[in-house]
């Protein structure tokens, strides 16, 4: 096993004089076989590098100064403010056989996520890529990507199986905090974790309400305390269930300027797609081994990069395109409460939490729109439009985040109107699917706040075919799909009231859905100003999201898989449980389907028998192909997962 440490590259590989100031130095700390050698294809065996990256900014810098309190860090030598990012690469062992596309996944609270989508691997191994089972199915290794990631988070620490970002502390800086919290338990005191050291006890002071709409309320028996700087303990009082939402609010001390950690993912992409020197680890004889790059996050990090984009990111500091294609996957219209002072990057308003705080502000879709709650002209793509360094963009998502993260103001104006997408961004709803899952899942009911079994769908299946389109988009200018999503204009998105049947037994629909709230974030707690129109997708008979891209589980269904999942009683019951969707078997009979009230076809009834039902998937799959939202190996997958009673994943 081949390893390289810090001190050998200090003296071989690392050219600070040939390095610009965005990154000056790379310290390779590691450079292995990946995957115990496990060959791809015609790929062949990848390698893992691990190391470090220093940035090091020039608050004056106009592609720099968007980044909250930078002028406040302290400085190097060079009057430039330095932070520290892990990085990991994953590569084609013979650089020759790679696609020439970079793939940045960004990290999800320092954990990789891409292989645990894209390759059906499963954690903790696709964040170590040691073993060969680790790479999964391999399917971005047999395509020959270039996988990077960078750290990006500066509230949390670097340890092994967290990659994070090194930056300056501002001291004796100190500022008004909010935190929220759900306990699902009525265990009292409930201890819990700040984001932000507290600067003492004397602001502190917390409030609870049933759920979010309700008025906050100081109960006698509520109270909390400081047992340190970034622990406090919450005595609970009676009246309220294990779902009630905590509301603690404090001065904080020592913030960070965790906007740098846009910059740590800009100019490390920068550096190994474009720099030439010895230091880059891509490189391949005189130039780089990749000559494009698709920026990729899940969940937060899918947020992370509608803010990266938005905040101009995507210019690096000698005004060159970053990424060629984002990727945001489950953000739906939601960004981030990174670039601000006391930011939370790891905090996100999950149902029955708060939707009014900076996460959920304006602008939230593409296009240039004007908000008559703020006043504001704005859109996502306003300051890469300025630049000319706009990506194509490919937003997916779950179904869930169409009920929970207000997705539907993606494709509607600020009254509710249809909205058409700019030709250069694609949105596609992966209906019938949580926010995530993964690969093994299957229909369970273990927690007991949820109201509901489980719904296992995982996306693997679309999401690759869909990054394969976006590479095809960047790379040779073919166009993919049409958006998949439910809109206005064909109907398929309405008013939440009335979206889904009511009689389909087992499946309380109570249009239960995430509003969003135009809020004084100058105020603490923040004020409501007003509201925007939030939609929900049109369901069929079945109980299931009309529009979308439909995988082969939910195109040829035995049950039915939604994207929400409400909590159970004495758990706050008039809320969602986060992240998750539901599912619910169709009956196996005709009888049994009359026995229960159940309006939905049974098994029986859709297909005559299991021939009947694997040939109606292989019919599907093939038009799914064609159409380019299946890929030919992910058809025959499923086809066999037909044939041996697995695919629809209820857990037979």
């Amino acid at each position: 096993m081949r390893r390289i440490v810090t001190a050998v590259i200090a003296a071989t590989c690392l050219v600070p004089v040939m390095l610009r100031a965005e990154v000056t130095r790379f310290d390779i700390l590691e450079r292995v076989p990946a995957f115990a050698g496990r060959s791809f294809g015609d790929v062949g065996p990848y390698e893992r590098i691990t190391a470090r990256a220093t940035i090091a900014l020039d608050p004056a810098d106009d592609h720099n100064a968007v980044i909250t309190d930078l002028a406040l860090a302290p400085r190097n030598a060079d009057g430039r403010v330095e932070a520290v990012a892990d990085v990991v690469i994953l590569r084609p062992a013979d650089p020759t056989h790679a696609n020439g596309t970079l793939l940045l996944d960004v990290p999800n609270r320092g954990r990789k996520l891409a292989p645990q989508l894209f390759d059906d691997s499963s954690q903790p191994g696709a964040n170590r890529a040691e073993m060969a089972e680790d790479a999964g199915i391999g399917f971005l290794h047999r395509q020959g990507y270039t996988m990077v990631w960078v750290g990006w988070q500066g509230d949390i620490v670097s340890k092994p199986g967290q990659m994070a970002m090194r930056a300056p502390v501002l001291k004796g800086v100190t500022g008004p905090a909010r935190e929220e919290y759900v306990f699902d338990n009525t265990e009292s005191p409930a201890r819990t974790m700040l984001t932000w050291p507290a600067a003492d006890n004397a602001n502190l002071a917390v409030t609870v309400r049933a759920a979010w709409a309700d008025a906050r309320q100081k109960p006698p028996g509520l109270s909390a305390r400081l047992v340190d700087p970034t622990t406090v303990e919450i005595t609970r009082p009676d009246g309220f269930d294990a779902g009630a939402l905590y509301e603690v609010t404090y001065t904080a001390r020592d913030p960070v300027p965790l906007g740098m950690g846009y910059a740590a993912v800009r100019d490390v992409a920068s550096f190994l797609r474009r720099d030439t020197s010895a230091a880059n680890p891509l490189l391949a004889g005189l130039h780089p081994s990749v000559s494009r790059a698709i920026g990729f996050g899940v969940s937060q990090s899918g947020r992370f990069l509608r803010d990266f984009l938005y905040l101009g990111f995507n210019a690096d500091e000698r005004g060159r395109v970053v990424f060629d294609g984002l990727m945001p996957h489950v953000a739906g219209t939601r960004k981030m409460a990174t670039n601000v002072r006391f930011g939370q990057p790891g905090r996100n308003a999950r149902h029955p939490q708060d939707p009014g705080w900076q996460a959920d502000l304006f602008p939230f879709t593409y296009a240039t729109l004007s908000d008559p709650l703020s006043g504001r002209t704005d859109g996502l793509l306003r300051r890469c439009a300025l630049s000319a360094t706009c990506p194509k963009v490919m937003q997916t998502d779950s179904e869930h985040e169409w009920w929970a993260s207000h997705a539907s103001l993606l494709v509607t104006d600020l009254a509710g109107n249809h909205l058409d997408l700019p030709d250069n961004v694609r949105a596609y709803m992966i209906a019938g699917t949580p926010h995530f899952a993964d690969p093994s899942d299957t229909m369970r009911k273990t927690l007991v706040a949820m109201a509901l079994p489980q719904n296992p769908m995982h996306a693997g299946a679309p999401m690759r075919a869909l990054l394969t389109d976006l590479n095809d988009w960047i790379s040779n200018g073919v166009t993919p799909p049409a958006s998949r999503v439910p809109m206005r204009a064909h109907g398929t998105l309405v008013a939440a009231q009335g979206a889904v049947p009511t009689d389909i037994p087992g499946l309380p629909y109570a249009a239960i859905h995430t509003a969003v709230v135009f809020s004084d974030q100058t105020v603490l707690p923040p004020k409501e100003i007003g509201r925007y129109p939030v939609f929900a997708p049109k369901a069929d008979d079945d109980g299931m999201a009309i529009a979308g891209v439909h995988q082969l589980a939910v195109a040829v269904p035995r049950a039915t898989y939604t994207g929400w999942n409400p909590r159970a009683p004495g758990y706050g019951p008039t809320a969602f449980y986060p992240l998750q969707g539901a599912v619910i078997p169709f009956a196996p009979t005709e009888a049994a389907r009359k026995e229960v009230h159940d309006s939905r076809p049974s098994i029986a009834e859709r297909y005559a028998d299991d021939d009947a039902y694997v040939a109606a998937v292989r019919r599907e799959a093939a038009r799914q192909v064609v159409e380019r939202l299946l890929l030919p190996e992910d058809a025959q997958r499923a086809v066999e997962a037909a044939k041996q009673g697995k695919l629809a994943k209820l857990g037979q």
